[in-house]
């Protein structure tokens, strides 16, 4: 099939399927200046399936770099509330918000920390009630990807360079199925079999996880009447979606304080242009007590001292070792991948659909039943073919999940 078509395959699907687009809808689509061509693709097939209007919201990193580089530190401490109620206006309206991953995943080497920092707090606090309509799922949000020059350069810098781009686009079209018969066809397949694992943990309700691999001793407690989802979403007209695409993992919430142990990354974790590699996080009654890293220790620290809820997990996230991302053996240095070729955690703030009606809970709800808040959430891979898994059953008696990175059951 023509490079062409794909692009047409992967527009449709992520308009049909992604971010399911409705007539007499508005779609946002956060987009590199680079995707220009694929975002009128995209464009077109939104029109196509009804909606009202398609709006760009562009961003290119050298402008991104060359702020970070020149502008004056107060520029870190202030977020545009124009572009903040805007957005909080289209989402209370009911539009759709598309995003395309496609950064540089070194673009901010060398910046200093507290700037990204200082950057970071300021717009998570300035979209934070933006944010609340798409961590509850009240709104259809999705994120895929497009290949940079860059980005692909970091992920095949073994092949000819005419080639890379080429290649980062045929392992995403592997990744989300674009390459199969029916790519419709294939993830409604796909959310089955999620679903066949979602209903199974979800009616076992374990107290606890144990997790074990090389660096990798941890123990997670999960808060009652915890709700393992996957895949696929529905907001709150009843429409459903697909918030990432690709996905693998099935997840739900840990119980704010009760992670203790220690746990080792097994991939890079790309954050604000900058990459941690070769981490380990020691956690106390579910905190953060320790973490080191060989490499961006001072960004993970940052990242860690955002907030009082970025010293706690957010996300448990089971992915097997034979997922299909996983068996292809590329790293992408892009979270959206990386972390479904993985089981994973994220800092920071946990999801109200992962608790039963915690969507109708006011923040002060949340965290009395056991859920942590805070202004960031940021996924990072634990998973290999070595890790086994355990769940506590509310008779104490335990029995396994993960076997060897693969599902027990």
């Amino acid at each position: 099939m023509k490079f062409e078509d794909m692009l047409d395959r992967y527009a449709e699907l992520v308009v049909k399927v992604g971010i399911h687009v409705q007539k007499m809808q508005t779609l946002v689509v956060s987009a590199p200046v680079h995707a220009a061509g694929f975002v009128r693709t995209v464009v077109k097939k939104a029109y196509e399936a009804g909606a009202k209007h398609v709006y760009i919201d562009w961003t290119d990193d050298q402008i991104t770099r060359l702020k970070y580089e020149l502008a004056p530190e107060e520029a870190f401490e202030e977020y545009p509330l124009w572009r903040a109620k805007g957005w909080e206006e289209m989402a209370e309206n009911g539009a759709a918000f598309l995003y395309l991953s496609s950064s540089n995943p070194d673009l901010l080497q060398g910046i200093s920390p507290e700037r990204m920092a200082k950057a970071s707090k300021a717009a998570s606090k300035a979209m934070e009630t933006f944010r609340s309509y798409t961590r509850s799922d009240k709104v259809s949000w999705s994120i895929i990807a497009v290949p940079s020059p860059e980005w692909a350069n970091t992920v095949f810098p073994d092949l000819p360079e005419d080639e890379r781009v080429m290649a980062l686009w045929n392992a995403i079209f592997s990744a989300t199925r674009v390459d199969s018969p029916d790519p419709v066809q294939a993830w409604n397949d796909h959310q089955k079999e999620l679903n066949h694992r979602i209903e199974y943990l979800n009616q076992k309700q374990y107290k606890a996880l144990f997790y074990d691999a090389p660096g990798t001793n941890l123990s997670v407690a999960l808060p009652d009447n915890h709700v393992w989802i996957g895949g696929g979403s529905v907001n709150q007209s009843g429409v459903s979606f697909m918030a990432n695409m690709p996905t693998e993992e099935v997840f739900t919430a840990p119980k704010k304080d009760g992670v203790n142990g220690v746990v080792q990354s097994t991939k890079p974790l790309s954050y604000q242009g900058n990459l941690i590699e070769d981490f380990q996080l020691t956690f106390e009654n579910g905190k953060i007590v320790q973490a080191v890293a060989k490499k961006g220790e001072a960004t993970l620290k940052q990242l860690i001292a955002t907030d009082e809820g970025s010293h706690f997990l957010g996300e448990l996230a089971l992915v097997p070792d034979q997922s299909p991302i996983s068996q292809s053996n590329i790293i992408f240095f892009n979270t959206l991948f990386d972390e479904n070729a993985s089981n994973h955690l994220a800092i920071g703030n946990a999801y109200p659909t992962n608790l039963r009606d915690g969507i109708t809970m006011s923040k002060e709800e949340l965290e009395k039943h056991g859920l942590n808040t805070s202004m960031v959430h940021v996924d990072f891979m634990i998973g290999s073919n070595e890790m086994n898994i355990d769940g506590e059953l509310a008779d104490g008696t335990r029995e396994p999940i993960f076997r060897k990175g693969n599902w027990a059951f």
